[in-house]
């Protein structure tokens, strides 16, 4: 069963699950199979399914405003609730519930990797998103049910954070963002029922060298029948290529692929009004993401997808 297959790291593990021989279900806003809406029908796709894979939630590619910032939070915790409130009524429950999380969990990072045994969570609007989000899924008693929440890297695939990457690249804007001080805004601050940070929008002189951890949509899927595989991976497991890289050599490397041979840095004063008219936020390249893959690696898997400019430069080849 799979909740949340509009975006395209669930089509591509639609059409995974399909070559799979899974036979599908599907949950969404307007099915085909369930509605959000209609408790009894995700009850009916829930009972008897091998497995449950929920990618549901309102895309961040977009300004938080605060009617998106409420979007966020409510279309990810309102609907891994009822998928766990369907699954408690219903009689032959999935074995195995993978539900999407996101590694910007984690602190903004410029002196250690993140992994799940020994990452130190965040503060702030994206933070409280995936700390309430997490806290549905692991919430009350499913005794057949594996429960993992796949904290996702950046995907790079033809989604919004990879494309709005390129298109950086493209419009001359490939040299490294610097980040700095910038007009106070409250666009940050913490949301939820215990909302976390000051509600000022935090800022790094980090010079370029915020890390940037990714991975290939490939490797999602990858790791999702890896996990499934394995009875023994539970809890938080973070999906992201085992080499990241910083925000410099990111985007020497986008100028590589796209064929752009200058890029002009880009400080905050610059980079905020392009993001304003790109209708996104900051946050995706100044944010410090340092995380790793504990558990997959330990776990034995093989990324298809390791480094960084392979991967971009099939992402570049598939548009």
């Amino acid at each position: 069963m799979l909740a949340g297959a509009s975006g395209f790291v669930g089509g591509a593990l639609r059409r995974a699950l399909v070559d799979d021989g899974y036979e599908l279900r599907i949950i969404g806003r307007t099915g085909p199979d369930a509605r959000w809406d209609d408790p009894v029908a995700l009850r009916r796709a829930v009972d008897g399914a091998d497995l449950l894979v929920n990618l549901a939630g309102k895309s961040v590619d977009c300004r938080y405003t605060d009617a998106h910032r409420d979007e966020i939070h409510r279309s990810r915790t309102a609907t891994t609730r009822a998928l766990r409130e369907a699954m408690t009524d219903a009689a032959a429950p999935p074995s195995l519930w993978l539900n999407a999380s996101t590694a910007t969990i984690y602190r903004y990072a410029l002196d250690r990797p993140q992994t799940e045994a020994g990452g130190e969570l965040g503060a702030g609007f994206s933070v409280d998103v995936a700390r309430d989000w997490e806290a549905e899924l692991f919430a009350g008693d499913l005794p057949a049910t594996r429960r993992v929440a796949l904290r996702m890297a950046i995907v790079l695939g033809d989604g919004p954070a990879t494309n709005t990457l390129f298109r950086l690249a493209r419009f001359g804007l490939g040299g490294p963002q610097l980040d700095g001080r910038w007009i106070p805004h409250r666009r940050y601050r913490g949301i939820g029922r215990h909302p976390s940070g000051d509600g000022r929008a935090p800022w790094h002189r980090s010079r370029g060298r915020q890390r940037f951890s990714w991975i290939h949509v490939d490797d999602v899927v990858g790791a999702v029948r890896f996990i499934r595989d394995r009875a023994s991976i539970e809890g938080p497991v973070n999906l992201a290529a085992p080499h990241p890289s910083d925000n410099t050599e990111l985007m020497a490397t986008l100028r590589r692929v796209v064929g752009m041979p200058v890029g002009l840095p880009a400080p905050r004063f610059m980079l905020e009004p392009a993001m304003w008219v790109l209708r996104t936020e900051p946050e995706l390249v100044l944010k410090s993401r340092w995380v790793l893959p504990g558990i997959l690696t330990q776990a034995g898997y093989g990324f298809a997808w390791p480094d960084l400019e392979p991967a971009l430069r099939d992402v570049w080849s598939r548009r």
